[in-house]
């Protein structure tokens, strides 16, 4: 089920571009789905990130208080936060839709998704970081290269359902990231139980 008053992740995703790739209707489908919200504040901030699969079936809820020096670190968080609970709860050659409201990140991550369908590993869109999110992109791209397919779009901030588990984490206590759904799987745009082979388990992300 959807976040109550808001739309599917599948439909925002669809309605929302993805810098540096390329959106035609017939690729953009995703299994699953993630978006992530970091906030920041003086007094503490939060982390958000909630998962569906492409029919609006919700895998996880994740709100977390954080203390974080800056928005941008805290935005970084988040996504890792987000991915790490998403590599729990679907398999290896899963084709991913993350949502962000964070432009450079959505732009990072579809410049490090183009790299790794580069022969040569060659960046063609320059992958600029703030300071202080170093380790956090590290293991973000561990995870990308986890996954079959990934792409990122980039949302407005009161679109972002992820927004109010990252700026009042207090009221979302009660969620249990470990629940029996982590071993679901998502549904596959042609029926199929996605069953990652052995042959794919080192390639990296792409689209």
């Amino acid at each position: 089920m959807a976040v109550h008053g808001r739309p599917a992740l599948r439909d925002l995703f669809d309605d929302s571009p993805t810098p540096h790739i390329a959106h035609p209707p017939e690729t953009h489908h995703r299994d699953v789905y993630v978006a992530t919200d970091g906030s920041y504040r003086e007094s503490g901030g939060g982390l958000g990130a909630i998962i569906e699969t492409r029919s609006g079936e919700r895998l996880a809820r994740v709100s977390l208080p954080d203390i974080a020096p800056n928005n941008n670190v805290a935005e970084y968080r988040a996504l890792h936060l987000g991915l790490d609970v998403l590599a729990g709860h679907v398999p290896r050659n899963s084709r991913v839709g993350i949502l962000l409201d964070h432009d450079d990140l959505a732009a990072n991550v579809n410049a490090t998704i183009l790299s790794h369908r580069s022969p040569n590993g060659d960046v063609p869109h320059t992958v600029s970081l703030p300071a202080n999110v170093e380790n956090h992109w590290r293991g973000i791209r561990a995870r990308l290269a986890g996954f079959d397919s990934v792409r990122a779009a980039r949302i407005a901030s009161e679109q972002n359902p992820a927004h109010p588990l990252a700026n009042s984490p207090e009221h979302y206590a009660h969620l249990d990231t470990t629940d029996d759904r982590r071993n679901r799987r998502p549904d596959h745009p042609d029926g199929r139980t996605p069953i990652p082979p052995p042959s794919r388990a080192d390639r990296h992300a792409s689209d």
